[in-house]
């Protein structure tokens, strides 16, 4: 048997390809592909071949924002069945290592992530016609949800993993820094924790102007000078910063303008290697500077909020393209000006 996948062999080196699939290994279930979405991480590797600290050494089936159908399950998966339609996590956790028994499985020392360069030999990815996965990946998802949401529970996830990372938000005012896809999720699940009023910061026009439309309570742009963000922090006093952007310039500019005493929270990944960032201002303002690192058990809690129509993340899809054509999707992806999130589609 054969899957057609989207694989990356090089920066700007994105390749159709067939593939064989081997039997099924006891254990794991197998699903055909319904949606996927292009994630950021997925935009860096196809530009570089590496996206932060991780660097592509083999050819890697990107993908970790998917969903499908199961087609086979070799020894029983309790719960699931042939023919049901998941969200896929894509994580791959241990269960048994130190972080993992104190319930931080998104900090396996074990851990293997879909579509990711961060273990050798890589963990292929979702953008296959067929793939397979473990039942525990697998959060099953109702009929009504189209697999395009269904595919966006992972993203969703990061950004539900970072408000909690924040602490209590109800009552306190926010700051995002970066509107792309995570940025937005950002900002609505920080609005859905209660947070009083969360802005959002870009360097681009077309972004800012869908977060207005998606609730933002403002929108600054700082493509020519930070002075507005500078005049919005001193009147408006944020107690919480997203630094989204995966910049060394967001992380600068989130502590700058974080009010003393408060939080940042770094979600984006910036580039590989040492960072300057403004130490002194954390130790003298007493800021607390914390990571967050994909998700957790948020994953469930995501297709559910999808589910029951509490978070709107088809709201963001603004192009969806068959996966045969996933080269000339990442390109469109990458344009800021004509795309927030392309979703793959069977």
């Amino acid at each position: 048997m054969k899957a057609t996948a989207a694989v990356l062999h090089g920066p700007r080196d994105l390749r159709v390809e067939e593939r064989d699939l081997e039997p099924l290994a006891p254990g794991m279930v197998r699903i055909a592909f319904g949606a996927g979405g292009v994630c950021g991480s997925d935009l860096h590797y196809f530009r570089h071949a590496r996206t932060g600290d991780f660097v592509v050494t083999s050819p890697l089936v990107l993908g970790h924002e998917i969903a499908g159908t199961i087609v086979e399950i070799a020894d029983g998966a309790p719960g699931l069945s042939a023919g049901d339609r998941v969200a896929v996590n894509p994580s791959r956790w241990c269960g048994t290592c130190p972080r993992c028994r104190e319930g931080r499985a998104n900090l396996c020392e074990n851990i293997y992530f879909m579509g990711s360069a961060s273990k050798t030999p890589h963990m292929q990815g979702g953008f296959a016609t067929m793939f397979d996965a473990v039942p525990a990946q697998c959060v099953p998802v109702p009929d009504h949800v189209p697999f395009s949401a269904a595919a966006l529970a992972e993203p969703l996830a990061v950004c539900l993993h970072a408000v909690s990372r924040a602490g209590p938000l109800a009552g306190r005012r926010a700051a995002v820094i970066g509107s792309g896809p995570i940025g937005l999720l950002t900002m609505m699940s920080a609005k859905l924790a209660g947070a009083a009023a969360v802005e959002v910061v870009d360097i681009a026009a077309a972004p800012l102007a869908f977060a207005t439309k998606l609730g933002a309570d403002a929108a600054h742009d700082v493509s020519t000078g930070e002075a507005a963000l500078a005049h919005a922090a001193a009147e408006r006093s944020f107690d919480v910063v997203f630094e989204v952007s995966g910049t060394a310039t967001g992380l600068s500019s989130a502590i700058r303008h974080v009010r003393r005493g408060g939080i940042v929270v770094q979600i984006g990944n910036l580039p590989g290697g040492d960072i300057p960032t403004p130490a002194n201002a954390v130790m003298a303002r007493e800021i607390d500077l914390r990571g967050s690192f994909r998700f957790d058990r948020e994953f469930a809690e995501a297709v559910r909020l999808i589910a029951d129509g509490r978070v709107d993340v088809s709201a963001l899809v603004t192009a969806e393209r068959p996966l045969v054509e996933a080269p000339q999707a990442f390109e469109l992806a990458l344009d800021r000006t004509r795309s927030v999130k392309v979703v793959l589609t069977a």
